[in-house]
């Protein structure tokens, strides 16, 4: 296949994405055949696909791209359309774009389990952490061809077992600070009593979830939050079950807020679909929220990917320990729009309080199903946020003051876990253990800062480290954080370690 399916005219890579793609050469010119490329949400994941695309098809290669819903096939076909790349042919149930000849294929994973895979060179997973088995056991038969993942969220306990190489080009964090992402301000005013909802596969058992939350008490202050902190922002509200999501679009109803009710039975809206029994189509539901007619989605699990709408405001009523859940969720609103100065959250679920806030949560390695020794826990060391008492809003652990409202936040003793042992926080115990995690994550953000500034190798931050805190290793994710520019206390400890080096240097 010659080069006529190359397109050069891609719009321009972001330095995050180009960092995507470098990783991806590096890893694939190695042993690694399985690379999972981690980039969150709003990060531009099917601009670097249309990239990897393009590239593949000048080379004379077929690419096949999985997704895991029906809803995202046209929504890739029309983002790869987009960037001047129309060679393409869709696997899915009866599709009019249905045409094996076409060197790409955008493939449905469930269609996938019931027909013959496609002959390509290359396949790429969007996704990737639901771990659909149709594309499983296509990675398990076909060894000879790559597999590169793609989620902001590949923390799913095995997928280490499919996967060979985590590559984190980007952050959360760092693509909000770098005006990519939406910052965010978040408010957790409800405090839900969970002490009788029971655990089934590592989250909370729905039907008694759904009891815990379907309160007059808790819907009620739903609705008042939204009305005191929406701002009549286009919002998303996350629900527990259909049930519980019903009840609270027809509190917002009544209350004169203009929401719908969307479950995973709204149909399409599709060319010959029927709507459903109130006539209603996703489509529709869409069109009128993105016109602002409708100001507020209500749904269950439906939005949490492939719905990128310009959203202002997430009220989160579903409780979860699932961290993939909850970032998920919040990413629905992290996208930049025209105007759009923040993301509003209104946290019902004491998600924030249970998880820590989405720029928080990290991981550098994939999971292989195995036990592990706690290594995982020692990654996030970090405490989790806390409340301003005054207005409810999420702040870091370190804050004095509440960037909200200005209340002064009284530092107060608290115990946490830490490397396998309790350490009490604020404590005056001498040595590394007794110092904050968070003024370790800031310390080691200052060096990586210096670090740049003065051109030292890569391993010059750990060093640093170690000297620091007495020989305790950094964890392996603080290589994540964002440089910082240094602090007047790390700025003299840099000094005394220098005027310590001139003078073993005289001796």
């Amino acid at each position: 296949m010659n080069a006529p399916y190359f397109m050069p005219g891609l719009r321009k890579l972001r330095p995050h994405q180009e960092r995507a793609i470098a990783g991806l050469r590096q890893s694939l010119s190695s042993e690694h055949k399985r690379p999972m490329l981690q980039m969150p949400t709003g990060s531009g994941k099917t601009l670097t696909s249309a990239h990897i695309v393009s590239g593949a098809l000048a080379k004379g290669k077929r690419v096949a791209f999985c997704v895991p819903r029906k809803t995202l096939i046209d929504q890739t076909v029309h983002e790869f359309e987009r960037e001047g790349i129309s060679a393409i042919g869709v696997i899915q149930a009866a599709h009019l774009r249905t045409d094996s000849r076409q060197p790409i294929q955008v493939c449905s994973a469930q269609t996938l389990a019931r027909r013959k895979r496609p002959d390509v060179d290359l396949v790429i997973v969007d996704e990737a952490h639901e771990m659909h088995n149709s594309v499983l056991s296509w990675i398990a038969d076909c060894r000879a061809i790559p597999f590169i993942g793609l989620s902001a969220t590949p923390w799913q306990r095995g997928l280490g077992k499919h996967y060979d190489d985590l590559l984190i080009p980007t952050t959360t964090r760092e693509l909000i600070d770098a005006g990519y992402l939406s910052d965010f301000v978040a408010f957790a005013p409800s405090d839900p009593d969970l002490s009788g909802v029971s655990t089934k596969r590592g989250d909370y058992a729905q039907d008694e979830l759904a009891d815990a939350m379907d309160t007059a008490d808790i819907t009620g202050d739903i609705v008042a939050e939204w009305l005191k902190r929406g701002e009549n922002r286009p919002t998303i509200a996350f629900c527990v079950n259909r049930r519980h999501a019903q009840h609270v679009c027809e509190r917002f109803v009544e209350a004169g807020v203009a929401a719908e009710y969307i479950d995973a039975e709204t149909p399409q809206g599709d060319d010959g679909e029927e709507p459903d029994p109130a006539g209603q189509t996703r489509r529709d539901m869409f069109a009128r929220f993105r016109s602002g007619v409708t100001k507020i989605l209500v749904s269950i699990d439906v939005l949490t990917t492939g719905f990128d709408a310009d959203v202002r405001c997430i009220v989160d009523a579903q409780p979860t320990k699932s961290r993939i859940r909850f970032v998920q969720k919040i990413g629905r609103g992290l996208r930049t729009a025209e105007g759009k100065d923040k993301l509003v959250i209104l946290d019902h679920a004491g998600n924030h309080l249970r998880l820590g806030r989405v720029t928080d949560i990290h991981q550098t390695h994939l999971d292989d199903g195995k036990k592990r020794d706690g290594s995982a826990k020692k990654e996030r060391a970090e405490p989790l946020p806390k409340l301003c008492p005054e207005c409810k809003v999420v702040l870091s652990y370190t804050a004095r003051e509440c960037s909200a409202c200005g209340a002064q936040i009284i530092a107060i003793t608290e115990v946490r876990e830490a490397e396998g042992e309790l350490v009490e926080l604020g404590s005056r115990k001498s040595g590394a253990r007794s110092i904050p995690a968070v003024d370790k994550e800031a310390f080691y953000a200052e060096l990586k800062w210096i670090q740049r500034r003065k051109g030292h190798k890569s391993g010059w931050c750990w060093h640093k480290y170690q000297e620091r805190f007495k020989g305790e290793r950094p964890p392996k994710w603080f290589e994540t954080l964002t440089p910082r520019e240094p602090s007047i206390s790390t700025q003299n400890w840099m000094k005394s370690r220098a005027i310590a080096f001139a003078k073993r240097s005289a001796a």
